[in-house]
């Protein structure tokens, strides 16, 4: 058995050898590797901290398992991960197509229009004083900014508005008493294109205690596209931000100003004193009721 093992690897040896000796190009293999090591290195970047990872963890198990299993002749279970890891690349597309539809859509970033970044700028300040009056006044919202991935296929019902961004028509719109309340607002293009959308939810299981159906549909808007959702909550009066299925909670409107710069990959703009306003009233508001618990213990 150990000759056997010996003889076969020093063939082994002998023919990858003799395959270099033949068909080794110093600048050619060098440029071969390093393009397939950035792509591998990207496609790590994309799953990080998602469910694909665990995917690829058990189909790496299973494909040690068929090692394993071939070296101890185990053929009964040779024959059955042979069968199941055979057509391995249509298992790959049916598990990661969401991640292969965010990958896609990001190869492509560039090549659709995009507003202006003054346009940009002015759009994420009206969200953010939008979304610090939302928590002064206890009102839940859900604003979408559609990107790279069009939302039409993804969103159900909704109005079509095509109107400007502002803090007063989206604080508007978020009001328990406006027709257009419940749902999200989508912004597209730099403008407020649908309000009372329904979005797809996610079908996670391990997400934190006190998550509602704003902050499911949140998540489950980005795993199916590259869009970024920010979600106000009427219950605890926190922001929290979604992108490509990661939630972020517990944000301010400072904080919540930064982390859509980050998603934007663009640096933060200079903030005028009437945003410093906006982001420090809500912690004016909270501080009475704080003194008042003090007092009362």
């Amino acid at each position: 058995m150990i000759e056997a093992l010996r003889d076969l690897v020093a063939t082994q040896l002998a023919e990858l050898i003799t395959f270099f000796e033949s068909n080794f190009d110093p600048l050619r293999d060098m440029v071969d590797i390093a393009l397939v090591a950035l792509a591998i290195y990207w496609v790590l970047l994309l799953i990080r901290g998602t469910r694909a990872v665990q995917v690829l963890v058990g189909l790496g198990f299973l494909a040690l398992a068929r090692v394993v299993a071939d070296a101890a002749e185990l053929m009964t279970v040779t024959f059955v991960l042979d069968n199941f890891l055979g057509p391995a690349v249509l298992i790959v597309v049916i598990l990661f197509q969401n991640d292969i539809r965010r990958a896609l859509a990001r190869v492509g970033r560039g090549f659709s229009p995009r507003f202006s970044e003054r346009e940009e700028s002015r759009v994420v300040e009206e969200v953010v004083r939008a979304c610090a009056e939302l928590v002064r006044r206890r009102i839940g919202g859900l604003v979408v900014f559609e990107r790279d991935t069009k939302l039409d296929d993804l969103i159900e019902a909704g109005s079509a508005l095509d109107a400007a961004v502002s803090k007063d028509l989206l604080v508007s719109l978020f009001i328990t008493t406006s027709p257009l309340h419940d749902g999200a607002v989508v912004i597209s293009h730099g403008r407020v294109s649908h309000a009372s959308c329904i979005l797809p939810l996610t079908l996670r299981t391990d997400l934190p205690e006190g998550v509602g159906t704003r902050h499911r549909a949140a998540l489950g808007i980005t795993e199916e596209s590259d869009a970024i959702a920010v979600v106000v909550s009427e219950e605890t009066s926190t922001i929290s931000l979604a992108q490509a299925g990661d939630l972020i909670t517990q944000l301010d409107p400072a904080r919540l100003r930064v982390a859509l710069w980050d998603s934007f990959s663009r640096e933060p703009e200079p903030r005028d004193e009437r945003a410093e306003a906006d982001d420090a009233e809500p912690a004016r508001e909270r501080e009475p009721e704080s003194k008042s618990r003090a007092a009362r213990s």
